[in-house]
């Protein structure tokens, strides 16, 4: 049944890049919930992570409100698979600053609202995606996991979620032969 469900939704990219873009949604209500609820402040990757996730759901949603077929749903799981991954790729810039000796964590640099304000876009642009010393703390974890290492699990399965629809004819065909 599960099976017949997820055949159902993969032949119909509509279907497929919103719930894609619902995913992405919950991510960024959880880290809302963990920023205002149980306090824990954003630190600028974290914010970069976030931009990413969003844009990631932007692509998905496009996607779904176009209703690709042929080509255009292969380029729009590419696309979606590419944002994913860019956001991966600062998710394990995240991972690698938390587990940095001490010694050599970068230092803590002003509040993301002074640099807004006081610093040219580049540099904010480029602070934002360095990280800096209070990238390294690790606020919270489940299974021994930081937050980041779970957001790079969610960029991965969101690059893969979206990379199905890049060979949603192949899943059709297959189960057809069934």
């Amino acid at each position: 049944m599960i099976h017949d469900l997820f055949l159902q939704a993969a032949s119909r990219p509509r279907i497929w890049f919103f719930l894609g873009a619902a995913g992405c949604a919950f991510l960024l209500a959880m880290g809302a919930y963990f920023q205002f609820v149980d306090g824990l402040e954003p630190c600028p990757l974290c914010i970069s992570q976030r931009i990413a996730i969003a844009a990631t759901g932007v692509a998905f949603l496009i996607a779904a409100i176009h209703n690709p077929t042929g080509v255009g749903r292969k380029v729009y799981a590419v696309i979606g698979a590419i944002v994913a991954l860019i956001g991966a790729s600062i998710s394990i810039r995240h991972i690698w600053i938390q587990n940095l000796p001490p010694d050599q964590v970068p230092e803590c640099g002003p509040g993301l609202e002074y640099v807004f304000e006081n610093f040219p876009l580049t540099e904010t642009i480029k602070m934002m995606l360095s990280g800096t010393g209070e990238c390294a703390e690790i606020d919270w974890s489940l299974f021994g996991i930081s937050m980041p290492g779970w957001t790079l699990v969610a960029f991965l399965m969101l690059a893969a979620w979206s990379l199905v629809q890049f060979w949603q004819w192949r899943i059709i065909s297959v189960s057809s032969e069934q």
